[in-house]
């Protein structure tokens, strides 16, 4: 199978295509490169890659926003399936430069439309992420809940990308799934994310900002989980759903070859309980310095995952203890000989 992967030198991006390319699949890799985190990061990412195979592996750097390069590479390639995970991520980031986002999270989204559209992809499957489920308190949060209420301009662009996979779904038969990821973590992850900081912070002796006092959940969901979960799906293009309804339509199904899943762990954690574990595998205690709640942000987050077990067979299984020190043993290798440890 020949696989489109973007954002290949992201965290998860760059997981997924190590495990393709182990498999024996080969892997067309596209990113852009950008600054938002350390750059070398993205690089060394990309050398795991690399170091896998060789022949089995292409990269380009390309920005999803640029549609004549995009309109290129599917016209220059015939991909089997497409996996877009570039976007920009981050939900505080949109409060201070929102046209990242309607760049890459929408016109870039846009442009992986109309090339799997013209190159009759038999089988896309996009990045979402829980930040769609907004204002929405009930949990544990269901593909089957409605998602219009988002608090995050991030979370905006997400739920859009799903509508906009979802017309193309019933104007042009092509096969969309998209995954709703919850705050994914683990070796290799991105700089942004809190368990980076604040490992970063707490081996540094440096104050941690804990946002509402602590009372906040995560779901966290180990980097391994998310891409068990997701190889199962490349073989399995979404599919029209007999049993939906338009009296009562379902948001995470369709008449049209589309699908929605949740891809989480199942059991959120409690902020606090999350740095006593990180303190524990630091083993320095945290300086924090405790705020109120942050605009976007919200309380709590909880997969119900049992579509997508349903559908892959695949059961989340590291816990927060098993990957929070597998986290903190990979960031004290990588960063061993770097004074500053992160920027």
């Amino acid at each position: 199978m020949k696989v489109l992967v973007t954002g290949a030198a992201g965290f998860i991006g760059a997981a997924l295509t190590q495990r393709l390319l182990a498999q024996g699949h080969e892997v067309f890799g596209l990113d852009n490169l950008n600054d938002y985190y350390e750059v070398s990061l993205k690089q060394a990412r990309l050398k795991r890659c690399q170091a896998i195979t060789t022949g089995r592996f292409v990269f380009e750097q390309l920005d999803l926003a640029d549609r004549a390069g995009m309109e290129k590479l599917f016209r220059d390639n015939q991909f089997d399936a497409v996996v877009n995970l570039a976007a920009q991520a981050g939900v505080r980031y949109s409060l201070d430069n929102p046209q990242a986002y309607i760049d890459s999270n929408l016109v870039g989204f846009a442009n992986i439309l109309e090339g799997c559209r013209h190159a009759k992809i038999k089988n896309l499957i996009f990045a979402s992420s829980s930040s769609v489920y907004g204002a929405n308190s009930q949990q544990p949060f269901a593909e089957h809940h409605h998602a219009d209420h988002p608090v995050s301009l991030y979370g905006a662009t997400k739920r859009a990308n799903e509508l906009l996979a979802h017309s193309y779904a019933s104007l042009y038969q092509l096969p969309c799934t998209g995954l709703r990821f919850f705050t994914v973590y683990g070796p290799w992850g991105r700089p942004d994310m809190a368990i980076f900081k604040f490992t970063r912070a707490i081996a540094a002796g440096e104050q941690i900002d804990v946002y509402n006092q602590g009372e906040m959940w995560r779901d966290f969901t180990y980097i391994d989980d998310i891409i068990d979960s997701m190889m199962p799906l490349l073989e399995q293009p979404a599919s029209p759903s007999a049993a939906w309804s338009s009296d009562a339509p379902n948001p995470a199904s369709s008449y049209a070859p589309y699908r929605v899943y949740n891809i989480g762990n199942e059991n959120p954690v409690n902020l606090l309980e999350f740095i006593k574990i990180l303190e524990k595998n630091i083993g320095k205690t945290a300086q924090k310095n405790f705020l109120p709640m942050q605009p976007g942000d919200v309380l709590s987050t909880h997969a119900d995952v049992s579509n997508l077990m349903d559908a892959t067979g695949v059961k989340p299984h590291v816990s927060i203890e098993q990957g929070v020190q597998a986290f903190v043993a990979w960031y004290q290798q990588y960063y061993a000989k770097t004074p500053c440890l992160v920027s």
